[in-house]
C-alpha cells in the first residue's frame, strides 16, 4: 500500500505534479496566447488530434465520404496538444473546452461551431441523415452513444492515467480503474453477444465512437495494456472490433491528424481525399527498404 495522503483543507496548484500531461493541465480555462486558427476551403473545418476523441470524428467524415455524401468534404488541421494549440485564441473560439475534437461547420449563412466530439457525430449524423440506424431503435442507438462518452473517462482519465501516465504507480487507483475497465468490457461483450453491432444490426455512430475506445483497446493500441486486462477473452469485442477496423473509411480516418507513430500511418493535416494516396506510396516504399 502506499503512504496515505491527507489532502489540505485548501487545494493549491502543483504544476509540476501531473506527470505526463503536466504541462497542458491547468485549473483555469481561457486562452494563452493569441493565435488564429487556419480555414481551407471544404464545408466542414475540423481541429483535431487522432486521439481517440478525434478518431470518432474523422472516421465519421470519412465514412460518409464513402457512402457518397460527397457534402461532407473537410479540411482537419492539427491541434498538437502538447505544444499547447488547444489554448490558442482561435481555437478556444470554437471550443471553449479547449479540447479536442472541435468543428466549424461553414454550410450556412454563418459559421457554426460543434464541440463534444458525440456533439459532432450527431450533428454530422443529422445533417446527412445517416450512420443513425431506423428510427424505431433511435433510443437504444443514443443510450450506446452516450453510454461512451460517460463510460471513457474511466478507461482514459482513470486507468490510462494511473497505469501508463501517472509519475507513480499506484496499487489501489491501477487496480480500481483495471476493474471498472473489464467490467464496461464485459457490458459490451453482452451486448455483442446478441447483436452484430452495438446497437443492433446497423453500424452508427455509436459504434464510431465505442470503437475508438474500445475496439482500439482490445485491438492492443492503447496504453500497452492489452495483456494486462486479458482483452483476448473479450471474443465478443473482438470480433466487432476486427471487422470495424477493416473498413476502408475507418482506415483512413485512423491517419487523420496522427502526428505519432511511423510516419506512414500519419497524415498530419487532410485537405483532399487524394492526401491518402501519398501516404499509401510511402507504406509501400517504407515496405520495400525492409
Amino acid at each position: 500500500m502506499s503512504e496515505t495522503y491527507t489532502p489540505p483543507k485548501v487545494w493549491t496548484w502543483d504544476s509540476e505534479n501531473g506527470g505526463h500531461f503536466a504541462s497542458i493541465n491547468r485549473p483555469i480555462a481561457g486562452a494563452t496566447h493569441d493565435k488564429e486558427l487556419p480555414v481551407g476551403e471544404h464545408p466542414y473545418q475540423l481541429y483535431s488530434l487522432a486521439t481517440p476523441n478525434g478518431v470518432k470524428v474523422t472516421v465519421m467524415l470519412e465514412e460518409l465520404l464513402a457512402a457518397g455524401h460527397n457534402g461532407a468534404e473537410y479540411d482537419a488541421w492539427l491541434i498538437n496538444i502538447g505544444e499547447g494549440d488547444q489554448f490558442s485564441s482561435g481555437f478556444v473560439e470554437v471550443n471553449p473546452n479547449s479540447k479536442i475534437p472541435a468543428l466549424m461547420d461553414r454550410t450556412g449563412d454563418a459559421p457554426t461551431r460543434v464541440f463534444e466530439s458525440a456533439a459532432i457525430l450527431m450533428h454530422l449524423a443529422e445533417k446527412f441523415d445517416a450512420f443513425l440506424g431506423p428510427a424505431e431503435n433511435r433510443s437504444e442507438m443514443l443510450s450506446w452513444l452516450f453510454w461512451q462518452m460517460g463510460s471513457a473517462p474511466y478507461l482514459g482519465g482513470g486507468f490510462g492515467h494511473f497505469y501508463a501516465y501517472a509519475p507513480e504507480k499506484f496499487e489501489y487507483p491501477i487496480n480500481r480503474f483495471a476493474m471498472e475497465t473489464k467490467r464496461q468490457l464485459d457490458v459490451l461483450d453482452r451486448q455483442l453477444a446478441e447483436n452484430t453491432f452495438i446497437s443492433g444490426e446497423d453500424y452508427t455512430i455509436a459504434d464510431m465512437a465505442i470503437w475508438a475506445w474500445y475496439g482500439q483497446l482490445v485491438l492492443g493500441r492503447l496504453y500497452s495494456a492489452a495483456e494486462f486486462l486479458d482483452v483476448e477473452s473479450y471474443e465478443n469485442v473482438q470480433r466487432w472490433a476486427k471487422a470495424i477496423d477493416a473498413r476502408p473509411a475507418v482506415q483512413r480516418g485512423r491517419m487523420v491528424n496522427r502526428a505519432f507513430g511511423e510516419l506512414h500511418t500519419q497524415l498530419r493535416e487532410r485537405h483532399d481525399a487524394g492526401d491518402f494516396d501519398t501516404k499509401t506510396q510511402d507504406k509501400l516504399e517504407a515496405e520495400d527498404s525492409k
